[in-house]
């Protein structure tokens, strides 16, 4: 047989205690709750919304803690390494190296570069880092490495086309239209290319092709350009013929059309002017082979001349001087005859003015 047992009700003080402690729970609810729930009110969520946002927010981070542990164990490096040992013993391993596109460059260089990864996976090798090798290579404009399963690396290679030949001080070194050094070359090769000299005319390629098309007729005929001064360029022409430019963007092509034009109505290369000097602005200067010395020996023959001239005149006196002493002696020695009266010495004095 059950029994129940009834507590004895709580009297008057215990149920205004409970109130007064409900009320107090209350209050401090709604101060601590009205700014985050004002603040809340701003975002356009639910409550559930929200619940989900932060939860997806702390498993993120649980994620990123435990790959950061995974990191600094070593992990993925070791999953890398034994993905790749897979992908090798099932045949994806680098086997064989295709390079496409070499005209001027050493294939060997290609190769010793790209075999460095040869028994590599394929799947782990590294693309980017072995073109980045590729370019360092003086004839390498460009690469492009790709795979081609199962066991090979292709590799596409885009030349740098030589421009000119720069002369240095000990040798003779092929270099493209801006100025890339490609590979130094032998006098008898270097023969067909336009020559570029002097200190840092390398730098100064791509400015000398702007200079040369403004005259596209005398592009051709240039042999060698040296740069001078760091500020203009001397042209010698095939016919050896040297031409002084003014410096200056403007200056220097606009003298060199104005001697594109003087050379078509005036045929100067190929004629006897050796060189042309066109620095002065407003003015042109011609040097001929000869000229000077030419110059010298009438010089030396009019100074002679003179000379000449100035002996002769002296002969003269000293010869009056002489006979005239001679005439004394013969009076000395024996009598003149007595001049006539009747000469006028008005008349005589006539006859020797005649």
């Amino acid at each position: 047989m059950s029994q129940t047992l009834k507590r004895k009700a709580p009297n008057a003080r215990q149920v205004a205690a409970q109130q007064g402690k409900a009320r107090k729970v209350k209050a401090a609810k709604a101060r601590t709750g009205s700014a985050l729930d004002a603040a809340m009110s701003w975002l356009p969520f639910s409550d559930d919304q929200l619940h989900r946002i932060f939860l997806g927010l702390f498993f993120a981070l649980f994620v990123a803690g435990v790959w950061a542990v995974a990191v600094m164990a070593g992990v993925p490096t070791l999953a890398r390494d034994q993905f790749g040992m897979v992908a090798a013993d099932a045949g994806f391993a680098v086997r064989k190296v295709d390079v496409r596109g070499v005209k001027h460059l050493n294939e060997l260089k290609v190769y010793e570069t790209a075999l460095a990864q040869k028994g590599q996976a394929l799947p782990l090798v590294d693309i980017d880092g072995l073109r980045q090798q590729l370019l360092q290579l003086s004839w390498v404009e460009d690469a492009r490495v790709s795979r081609q399963l199962p066991d090979t690396l292709v590799i596409d290679i885009v030349e740098r086309k030589p421009h000119a030949v720069l002369r240095k001080p000990d040798r003779l070194v092929l270099i493209d239209a801006q100025g890339t050094e490609l590979e130094p070359v032998a006098p008898q090769r270097a023969s067909g290319w336009l020559i570029v000299s002097g200190p840092g005319a390398g730098q100064q390629v791509e400015a000398l092709g702007t200079l040369l098309d403004a005259a596209p007729a005398l592009k051709p005929q240039v042999r060698e350009a040296e740069w001078v001064g760091n500020r203009r360029w001397n042209l010698t022409f095939k016919t050896g013929q040297v031409l002084a430019l003014p410096e200056g963007d403007q200056a220097a092509p606009n003298a060199l059309m104005a001697f594109a034009r003087l050379d078509g109505v005036n045929r100067l290369l190929g004629g006897k002017v050796v060189a042309f000097d066109m620095r002065a602005p407003d003015r042109i200067y011609f040097r001929v082979p000869g000229r000077t010395e030419d110059e010298a020996h009438a010089a030396a023959a009019a100074a002679a001349a003179k000379v000449a001239a100035a002996a002769d005149k002296g002969d003269k006196p000293a010869a009056a001087a002489s006979s005239v002493k001679s005439a004394d002696a013969g009076g000395d020695h024996a009598k003149a005859p007595a001049a006539k009266p009747s000469a006028k010495p008005a008349a005589g004095k006539t006859r020797e003015d005649t």
